[in-house]
């Protein structure tokens, strides 16, 4: 079962009365930084791009983007990707509301199946921290709930493997936009157990780990640059850039060129 296919989760995400002010305001912190990243790829490439966004829940990003001319203008066409049914239903129900499925398309598929997308893209994007909800192939929710052990991230192969594929779906001076991915540090921890407890979830991991699982199926890593950096080895180090999203350590906005 995909992580958002889980009424409890679904229905308190996208519900502003379950999501903590750091979690709203790093929605808006990221759209702003997202809104320049599509303006100079558009300015640079001097026509309108494509985006693949992987994990679109429940089409906030283009919905967001729609509502600016000067943005929405400037791209072509948008194809958001999630492998969580109820995430289809509500995105299909917002871009058709919208009158935006004239440019915006949803597809169910799992993120480790993008290696079957034909199609390439100028962006391929990720927003709202789910760059680090993909947690590895062997982890198991019950094991860590009933007996806490130290689970080693210093790799992540089905992080590796999802990014690999997106990065090779791009065009050449495409870009790799990771819109939103925590911080990893004590304060930005305490954050996310706070927001997953308002949510109605319980805490399964503690300060050791480098990233907060629930109960009820949820995980989100956090990352330091130089961890980050090993995660994206197939690039090279000068095509990463590194953007924090607020001034108090949360946040960073991460942006991958193919040269």
């Amino acid at each position: 079962m995909a992580m958002y296919d889980n009424d409890l989760i679904t229905n308190h995400s996208f519900d502003l009365n379950y999501i903590t002010p750091y979690l709203q305001q790093a929605q808006w912190a990221e759209l702003i930084e997202l809104k320049k990243v599509i303006h100079q790829l558009a300015l640079t490439l001097q026509r309108p791009i494509s985006i693949l966004d992987i994990g679109v829940g429940n089409a906030r990003v283009p919905l967001e983007l729609s509502n600016i001319p000067e943005i929405w203008n400037v791209i072509d066409k948008y194809v958001g990707t999630d492998n969580a049914t109820s995430c289809i239903t509500i995105a299909n129900e917002v871009i058709n509301k919208n009158n935006i499925n004239n440019k915006v398309t949803i597809i169910y598929l799992d993120a480790e199946n993008l290696h079957s997308l034909t199609q390439s893209f100028d962006m391929v994007i990720t927003t709202w921290f789910t760059g680090g909800n993909f947690y590895p192939i062997h982890y198991n929710f019950k094991a860590i709930e009933d007996n806490w052990q130290p689970f080693n991230l210093t790799e992540n192969k089905k992080f590796d493997a999802i990014f690999t594929n997106a990065y090779q779906l791009l065009h050449k001076g495409g870009l790799l936009v990771f819109g939103a991915l925590y911080i990893d540090n004590d304060a930005t921890r305490l954050k996310q157990e706070a927001s997953y407890k308002k949510m109605g979830m319980q805490i399964i991991t503690t300060q050791k780990d480098n990233y907060t699982a629930t109960k009820e199926g949820f995980w989100s890593q956090r990352f330091t640059p130089l961890l980050l950096k090993k995660y994206l080895h197939f690039v090279q180090e000068t095509d990463i850039h590194i953007t924090h999203l607020d001034t108090y350590n949360y946040a960073m906005q991460v942006v991958v060129k193919k040269s």
